[in-house]
């Protein structure tokens, strides 16, 4: 194969990625996507000896190509970070095709093919728990408009999605790459696999109902412009008063819940003073008129560790006297004469908020800015944890990236969690997919989990999705709105809720016996 089909193979299945990819995308695009880039690494690989060139530079392009065009706005939040995110990420898909491409030649069609399953799926396994982590482009996350199709993801999670993608794109490759006798069975074998978890999702989604305990709750999109006014151009009382002033609008005495969004209290606060601060007084006051209300509210805070202490390894030195702090993107919970929740983010955007491998990557610590306001790498807590009312309620906060992670997610179902609220502020990236993206990717955790979920976001998106991924409503970008919905609890756990990603962990597990298989037997001639 000539060099110039193979960058014409190379750069069709990157655009058949970006063109099926939401918000927008002709979804069903994605059953081909790969197929031109897994005929150009077949014809490599049954090229004749004296052939065989090495594909890693086109694969690359593919994969390349495709992050730019689907996630270039990370970019307007801070180009050093998001120029990071974009490479990186495809040089990773890249390696992986690459070792696929490795196995294939040595072992054969069966195995070939079989490893690029197992090896994608443990890459954005591995996507989903290292601190390198940018799983925007996992590839079950294309149906994420499509929820009628993907209901049983109460099953897999977004990784059966992307295990259903690999699979329909090497079936359709070794179609076209099949003789007439064998074309016939094979395109039957494409139909099934298209068409069966579509009709068990569509029963699934018609007889799947939500019953229980409902709350009301108002959720507020403040429009409050991230560079020029959140952190430099108004007080934390301002922006606090136009939250509430929001909420009045939904007669908040008939409510049991208010959202506002990330860092609505953009200024941080000290932790150990917070109920001394006249932001948290002000919030005190409001719900003291509504006792029955409970508000959500994103804060950047900042902890002080005492002498002796262990520091985490975020800890930042006051730079005119002694002492460490840490600061955090923050949740909190108010209720009437109940003390503070808090709840400290823990997925950070890598590049972004948070330089990932400090001792590695430190030198470029001055490219990461924080999505809440405060600049350098964030401190985390361990692990997600709840926020449970007087009211029995159990709520999942989840601050802003953090919601596209659906195991991550799933720790907080597993403790208990009957709905989940995500708070956001989605205007670093400007009127581009990024915050059509991120709204779209919740509607897949309300099904994996079925959980009920309420977003509310600085500017972006805010709105209300089902425990089918309906959604019930959604505000438009860029303008002050406030919405209310009934929302249904659900104290059930689904499969996934109680497994998680145990496809890409099984996959994980099977990495090794494949490339032992490979590389431990004769090489096959291909």
């Amino acid at each position: 194969m000539s060099g110039n089909k193979k960058l014409f193979l190379s750069i069709l299945s990157a655009l058949l990625l970006w063109i099926c990819w939401p918000a927008g995308g002709v979804t069903a695009l994605v059953f081909i996507s790969l197929v031109p880039v897994l005929l150009m690494e077949y014809y490599a690989t049954h090229a004749p000896a004296g052939n065989k060139r090495s594909i890693f530079g086109y694969v690359y392009l593919t994969f390349l190509l495709w992050n730019i065009a689907s996630t270039w706005w990370v970019c307007n939040a801070t180009i050093g970070g998001g120029l990071f995110a974009i490479f990186c990420n495809a040089l990773f898909m890249a390696l992986v095709f690459q070792l696929f491409h490795i196995v294939h030649r040595r072992s054969g069609d069966f195995i070939g093919y079989l490893s690029l399953i197992i090896f994608w799926l443990a890459f954005e396994y591995l996507h989903l728990h290292w601190e390198l982590s940018w799983p925007w482009l996992t590839l079950g996350n294309v149906f994420a408009t499509q929820p009628v199709w993907i209901q049983w993801y109460e099953w897999t999670g977004s990784l059966g999605g992307s295990l259903w993608v690999l699979a329909v794109n090497i079936l359709i490759a070794q179609w076209l790459l099949s003789s007439e006798l064998k074309r016939k069975r094979k395109m039957f074998a494409v139909l099934m696999l298209l068409a069966v978890p579509v009709v068990v999702s569509l029963i699934r989604y018609t007889t799947y109902n939500e019953s229980g305990k409902t709350i009301r709750v108002i959720s507020t999109q403040p429009n409050i412009d991230p560079y020029n006014e959140k952190f430099s151009g108004m007080s934390n009382e301002e922006q606090i008063i136009r939250v509430l002033q929001l909420a009045n609008l939904e007669s908040p005495d008939s409510a049991d819940y208010i959202l506002a969004p990330e860092t609505a209290i953009a200024n941080s606060l000290w932790e150990s003073e917070l109920e001394n601060y006249s932001e948290i007084k002000l919030l005190r006051k409001y719900i003291s008129a509504y006792p029955h209300v409970r508000m959500i509210i994103g804060a950047s805070t900042d902890k002080l560790y005492g002498a002796g202490e262990k520091l985490s390894s975020t800890a930042r030195k006051f730079t005119q006297q002694d002492g460490y702090y840490d600061s955090y993107n923050t949740a909190l919970f108010v209720e009437n004469n109940q003390p503070l929740q808090i709840f400290h983010k823990s997925k950070l955007v890598p590049g972004v908020e948070r330089m990932p491998y400090p001792k590695i990557f430190g030198f470029l610590e001055k490219l990461s800015i924080n999505m809440g306001g405060t600049s350098g790498s964030l401190g985390v807590q361990p692990e997600p944890t709840v926020f449970k009312g007087t009211d029995s309620v159990i709520t999942a906060p989840v601050i802003c990236y953090e919601s596209i992670y659906g195991d991550y997610l799933a720790e907080y179902v597993r403790k208990g969690a009957q709905w989940i609220a995500v708070i956001t502020n989605d205007g670093w990236w400007g009127n581009t997919p990024g915050y059509r993206q991120h709204f779209q990717y919740a509607r897949i955790h309300a099904i994996e989990l079925r959980r009920d979920v309420a977003r509310s976001a600085n500017t972006g998106m805010s709105g209300f999705i089902n425990q089918r991924g309906d959604v019930l409503q959604q505000t438009a970008y860029w303008k002050e709105a406030v919405i209310r919905e009934q929302i249904t609890l659900n104290s059930s756990e689904t499969i996934y809720a109680r497994f998680g990603d145990y496809l890409g962990l099984a996959a994980a597990w099977l990495v090794l016996p494949v490339l032992l298989t490979a590389f431990l037997k004769p090489r096959k001639n291909v």
